[in-house]
């Protein structure tokens, strides 16, 4: 039914980054069994005999497996699915009787956790949307409709910061004050700092205003920026269903926090009264709503939730205007840039920098304010490019990608510097990815496949070394730090996408891939794939069959979601068997390559893999020509 493509070049000296790609996958296989043996009991439950005394914990039981349908969709394991299915069902059922959902969602809490919570879902409704479509379109209502007691349609806004699937749930805590730790405190200071008259006597925690009463009706009440995040609930509705009235509700609520921002010089507000002004129950101020711009991470959850809502408007609309949301935020923070090194920066993050840095924490670079009070902006850390490298991956435009070059020119580290670390996000190597686009690294993707086994085996030793503990509640992200299952290499160099955005993002892709033989999503077995360009009109593409026996066959899909259109495609041939040489020859001569082409006119192409054979494939594309979709090639076929 669509073009087809065979490829003729032979492969006989395969190129590194090929088998080191299928060794990967086989590593990855063995390795989220062993986690599973080790950590889950039989109705893929996580193995846990506690309570969680708290509202915080619940994401950190689906975090573990955020990432497991991903590497389905990749090209792992045919019973992976099956697998990551059973482990949503048990943590589910887990978390319900620890009283943290009601009926399968959370009952309430913020977004900066939710979106979390919520990865390991959404790439389940991608793999598999019709065993999902129910509850994506039941999670979704809770906040499309009013009637739930989550939206308030007159003021367009999220009426709590802890919301969820309990209307009756109220404020931030279900004690008298927040759950407070001395170690948090002295990384993130205090919300509403101002409350206490300067140089008053710090309070006990317990009697604290800033950690009770006043944090309660001034922080507990009203929407903020974290919420925006929600938006991908009505997004994944409409890849879904395809109704209109879940673009409308995103239209309607982003368009509110759009009108905001342009109101407060382009930089997103943090917080919003019940009768819809920005700073009602904050003396005015921009700043100051929970898990905003003053406490505790400012950038750090505010970016992210405000590009998850930019890129869902985008995508809903095909309207790109909505990426200002964040655009101009993002220039705001970088234009407070500094260069220092990080050593002498007043980071609250330091656990998570000092690993990502190592010996450049000495380095000058430029570091920019995540968080702004009342002394001003201040919180200074490295820009990370996740926030900017998704905006450019959506756009293509060389507005976006020119921000990518000032960031990179004011950077005292070389981006092509790939280090050992895996953060719970597990992202973090975009900048070596987009020098690696930039033609300036073609050893990247053999060094990234390197990294990505260095992450994963260091994890199977650290299972070893904990799987026997009974875990006790303060020491829950435990699974998440032993996780094996690593895949931001494979997103980078097979998708020619960035990792997810971790706090409730969908996935973007330039291609993906479907097993045409077993009719499944990701690369059929023995097959690796490199994207070395993501330019639209010159999208490279090399797959490589490395079985010496047997041929495979490839469906390449533009974009995540079938969202673009293939219009041409040139491909690498070798018409010509005389690199064979006679019988009598000891060797062989250089395959003679020759450059074909073909029309596809949709978001699909065969590519006929014979034995041992590879083909370079530069995809001219037209970027969301289609509304996004679940749908697969197979799909396609039997309409």
């Amino acid at each position: 039914m669509y073009p087809v493509i065979t490829a003729s070049v032979p492969v006989l000296e395969p190129p590194g980054w090929a088998p080191a790609q299928r060794e990967l996958f086989d590593l990855l296989d063995r390795s989220w069994r062993r986690f599973a043996e080790d950590f889950t009991g039989p109705g893929g439950e996580l193995r846990y005999h506690g309570t969680l005394s708290t509202r915080d914990g619940g994401d950190d039981f689906y975090e573990v497996f955020f990432n497991w349908p991903q590497l389905y969709l990749l090209g792992g394991a045919d019973d992976l699915l099956a697998a990551s299915e059973r482990h949503w069902e048990g943590v589910t059922r887990q978390l319900t009787a620890l009283g943290m959902l009601r009926e399968e969602y959370e009952r309430g809490y913020d977004w900066f956790h939710q979106g979390e919570s919520l990865l390991l879902f959404y790439f389940l409704c991608m793999a598999a949307p019709d065993r999902w479509r129910e509850r994506a379109v039941r999670f979704a209502e809770l906040y499309v409709d009013p009637a739930h007691g989550n939206y308030d349609a007159e003021h367009r806004i999220i009426k709590r910061p802890h919301n969820g699937s309990d209307p009756e749930r109220e404020g931030l805590s279900d004690t008298g004050s927040y759950p407070w730790l001395p170690k948090e405190a002295e990384m993130y200071g205090f919300p509403l700092n101002w409350i206490l008259p300067e140089g008053a006597e710090t309070p006990p925690l317990d009697a604290d205003p800033r950690l009770g009463e006043q944090m309660r009706l001034r922080t507990g009440v009203g929407d903020t920026a974290v919420n925006l995040a929600a938006t991908n609930l009505a997004l994944n509705a409409l890849i879904l269903t395809g109704e209109t009235r879940y673009r409308d509700w995103i239209v309607e609520y982003v368009g509110a926090w759009r009108e905001r921002a342009a109101a407060n010089g382009g930089v997103v507000p943090d917080n919003v009264a019940p009768d819809g002004t920005v700073g009602g129950l904050l003396e005015g101020r921009w700043y100051g709503g929970h898990y905003g711009w003053n406490w505790p991470h400012g950038w750090h959850s505010v970016g992210p939730a405000a590009a998850v809502a930019a890129l869902a408007a985008a995508a809903a609309t095909g309207d790109d205007s909505y990426l200002d949301l964040v655009g101009s935020t993002l220039d705001e923070v970088i234009a407070h840039g500094k260069t220092m090194a990080f050593q002498d920066a007043d980071s609250s993050l330091q656990s998570k920098w000092t690993i990502q840095l190592l010996e450049d924490v000495r380095t000058p670079t430029l570091h920019v304010p995540y968080r702004h009070g009342d002394q001003g902006w201040f919180d200074y850390n490295p820009m990370p490019l996740v926030v900017p490298a998704a905006l450019w991956h959506h756009s293509a435009s060389a507005a976006d990608r020119e921000r990518i070059e000032q960031l990179r020119a004011a950077s005292g580290i070389d981006w092509s510097t790939i280090r050992p670390f895996r953060s719970k996000e597990e992202s973090g190597h975009e900048e070596a990815w987009f020098a690696f686009l930039a033609g300036d690294d073609p050893g990247y993707p053999e060094r990234i496949l390197a990294t990505a086994q260095a992450q994963i085996r260091h994890r199977l030793t650290r299972m070893e070394r904990y799987r026997d503990i009974d875990v006790p509640e303060a020491d829950i992200h435990l699974w998440q730090q032993s996780n094996p299952v690593a895949t931001e290499a494979l997103v980078q160099l097979t998708w020619g996408g960035p990792q997810v955005l971790y706090n409730g993002g969908l996935q973007q892709a330039r291609v993906r891939y479907y097993d045409a033989e077993a009719r499944r999503p990701g690369l059929p077995p023995s097959v690796a794939a490199l994207v070395s360009s993501i330019d639209p009109q010159a999208t490279v593409v090399e797959l490589v069959n490395l079985d010496p026996e047997y041929a495979r066959t490839v469906i390449v899909q533009a974009g995540s979601f079938a969202e673009h259109t293939i219009a041409t495609v040139a491909y690498t041939a070798c018409d010509d068997p005389a690199w064979i040489g006679d019988l009598y020859d000891y060797g062989h001569r250089q395959p003679m390559e020759i450059t074909e082409s073909l029309q596809v006119g949709g978001p699909w192409v065969t590519v006929e893999l014979p034995r041992s054979t590879r083909v370079r494939l530069t995809l001219s594309l037209e970027l969301r020509t289609g509304q996004p979709s679940y749908r697969t090639p197979f799909d396609a076929e039997e309409a």
